[in-house]
């Protein structure tokens, strides 16, 4: 290193292209644009874009990537050295940087906080490690075209990732339908095509499924996972693989959506309705609105697939911008088990008239020992985990609450059973008080029952019932299964926790339904059909003798969507609602959430006042009431929800920017917490 590399006061600016744009990471929305820094002459060679930088920002050192070098800078003033390349590894692609900036901008957050999601951090002894060899592209004579023959449109749809067109399509999968396979198919198309494909899948036990599928067809050296659970240096060289193009696919979840890979051709987001898709951190993007806005810049196919269809998932068939792949109703008639709801005929109550009432009627414990006498599994999907999570009046059914502070009763875990077998004493879940005396307030009864009885206690009530024969826990609180074999036995599981069996369960026993519909949330029914329906398509076809018994009355919509397997339906029906009451998708919304002043200020914004359109709902209290026992010390927490038609969906984020601007330049102590689109509006 020469003299002037060492001192400042003798660096030189390299002779072209001598000013770099640089993200730097500042956490503060009015600094949120690139800057312009001079690039010394000793990191001419090393300072290209996409490489980690430290430079020097209000007196301090921080970190940054530079974007792009330019020859002239439109700053007036002196601009400030780059202090040094921390590494010469290009990590930030120019088309990564273009989606983190379209993601901060759709969902009025800053662009290092997306920086952060899309660039894993730097482990030094990975990156001098030698890359691997490119992966060799698939033969498309030797692809196999049959699953998706079921499909109608479905060789259309290889033929267009074969051909590299940038086909957009919303797949419902058939009921038992593998559904691994059917990805891992499409993106052997797109490889033997010479383009790459990048699949989205929810949690670490679909990761692994539909990898094992990829290796099959594509070879291992051509697929690789990318998932948080890797550790620091693993996932940084299997990133760094992905970069360097040796590898064609990339299956992972949420934080593989910004993968860098080269020449994409197919965008895949598997299950777009789990709520594990949505980002828990600033600013809180969903997968599917992340590859949308990925395959829309690179022209590339984009295919949103699930067993169930969400409302976002069928706007885009309806507004055309996607076209559906589907079965027709013979198909899936043929390969979906009997589905059977309370009450949908008169001989099933005149058989059992408690069946309305009874957590478990007569036609489940009949489904359950047809299956079991029939040497397969049964499934037993339970709305919570725990034991007794909650309590009510066994007389009229209103919720037990202390009369101390009214809130909920519930029996702890440490008491949730007595030395006979009975639930112990009933304790409240807010100042935890003992209620060994209750009384309802409604009708003087003093019996408690359990309002929703969790996993645990109906795995022990089902052992009862059916004497001899082996249960098994999936979730709530138990390790979550792989698979089960296919051998008479009760799987008793939580939503999504409900392992695959070996052959098909004979049996699925949806208990508890009107539990899941309860939840005061603008989401519940759309994800309470997309549980029932992966935990149905688990089970044999019809013709083999499968059924699913849905402990809820058959004249609820959702129940006779899963009836009739018609998930498109309903997604179209929960459109059409939502549209008329003025709710995502049909329109967009934002929440902001603060202290009362903060979203004052924030609501007084002059952009969003000058915002044609803009609906304001609230504030309302989010914190702590008096009356909940909770302590009236803590600061009390307001939302407001805004809403405007789609067509000013933009304007209302760089609006809410805009107001995050201004309060960071003014120096708000009170952050504010803004969410676009947010997944839950309860």
């Amino acid at each position: 290193m020469t003299r002037a590399s060492r001192t400042r006061g003798e660096w030189r600016p390299a002779p072209a292209l001598s000013v770099a744009r640089v993200a730097v990471d500042v956490p503060l929305a009015h600094l949120d644009r690139p800057f312009d820094y001079r690039v010394p002459s000793h990191l001419d060679d090393e300072a290209v874009p996409g490489v980690r930088l430290r430079v020097r920002f209000a007196g301090r050192l921080v970190d940054g990537y530079l974007l792009e070098r330019v020859q002239e800078s439109g700053h007036g003033g002196r601009l400030a050295w780059i202090d040094r390349v921390v590494s010469p590894e290009p990590v930030l692609t120019a088309e990564v940087a273009a989606l983190c900036r379209a993601v901060a901008d759709r969902y009025a957050g800053l662009l290092c906080d997306v920086l952060r999601l899309a660039v894993p951090p730097r482990h030094a002894a990975v990156e001098a490690e030698p890359s691997p060899d490119v992966a060799v592209a698939p033969s498309l004579d030797a692809l196999d075209r049959s699953g998706w023959s079921r499909y109608p449109r479905g060789p259309a749809l290889l033929r267009a990732l074969e051909q590299g067109r940038a086909a957009h399509a919303v797949w419902q999968a058939l009921p038992g339908e593998a559904w691994a396979d059917r990805l891992a198919e499409a993106a052997a198309a797109t490889a033997a095509g010479g383009r790459s494909a990048l699949l989205v899948v929810p949690d670490q036990r679909d990761v692994d499924a539909l990898q094992a599928a990829c290796e099959a067809r594509i070879g291992a050296c051509g697929v690789v996972a990318l998932t948080a659970e890797l550790g620091p240096a693993e996932r940084y060289r299997r990133w760094l693989a992905v970069r360097r193009g040796a590898v064609r696919v990339v299956v992972g979840t949420r934080s593989a959506a910004f993968a860098p890979l080269h020449d994409l051709g197919l965008l895949v987001v598997w299950d777009d309705g789990d709520d594990l898709h949505a980002e828990p951190r600033a600013p809180y993007p969903h997968v599917r609105d992340v590859l949308m806005l990925r395959a829309h810049a690179v022209t590339a196919a984009l295919l949103v697939g699930g067993t169930a269809r969400t409302a976002e998932a069928h706007l885009l068939v309806e507004s055309g911008w996607a076209r559906e792949v589907v079965a027709d109703r013979a198909t899936v008639r043929a390969a979906m088990p009997r589905v059977i709801a309370i009450g949908e005929t008169d001989g099933q109550l005149a058989r059992d008239p408690q069946a309305r009432v009874a957590r478990m009627p007569s036609v489940a414990f009949e489904a359950g020992r047809a299956a079991l006498a029939a040497g397969r599994p049964v499934l037993v999907q339970v709305p919570r985990g725990g034991y007794l999570p909650w309590l009510a009046c066994a007389q009229c059914r209103e919720t037990a609450r202390c009369r101390h502070c009214a809130g909920p009763l519930a029996v702890p875990a440490a008491a949730q059973r007595g030395g006979d077998g009975s639930p112990g004493p009933a304790h409240c879940r807010w100042c935890g008080r003992a209620e060994p005396g209750f009384r309802c307030g409604a009708c003087g009864s003093r019996r408690l029952r359990a309002n929703v009885v969790g996993a645990r206690r109906t795995a022990e009530e089902l052992g009862r019932a059916f004497p001899g024969v082996p249960v098994r826990s999936s979730g709530g609180g138990a390790a979550v299964l792989d698979r089960i074999r296919a051998q008479p036995e009760l799987v008793v599981a939580t939503p999504g926790a409900e392992p695959p069996a070996d052959g098909g369960y004979g049996a699925a026993l949806l208990v508890d339904g009107w539990a899941m519909l309860a939840r005061p949330d603008l989401r519940v029914v759309e994800e309470t059909l997309r549980r029932w329906l992966a935990a149905a398509a688990l089970v044999v076809p019809h013709a083999e003798g499968g059924r699913v018994v849905v402990m809820a009355d058959s004249a609820l919509p959702t129940v006779q969507a899963l009836v009739r397997w018609d998930p498109a339906g309903h997604a179209a029906a929960e459109l059409r609602s939502r549209a008329e009451v003025g709710f995502p998708p049909a329109v967009r919304m934002a929440a902001v959430e603060g202290s009362a002043g903060a979203v004052a200020e924030v609501l007084a914004c002059g952009e969003l006042a000058r915002l044609a359109g803009v609906e304001v709902l609230g504030p309302v209290e989010i914190g702590a009431d008096p009356g909940t026992g909770v302590d009236p010390g803590v600061e009390v927490r307001e939302r407001a929800l805004l809403r405007v038609p789609r067509a000013q969906g933009r304007a209302l984020a760089a609006a809410l920017a805009a107001a995050q601007a201004a309060r960071t330049a003014r120096k708000a102590s009170d952050p504010v917490r803004v969410r676009v689109d947010p997944q839950e509006i309860g």
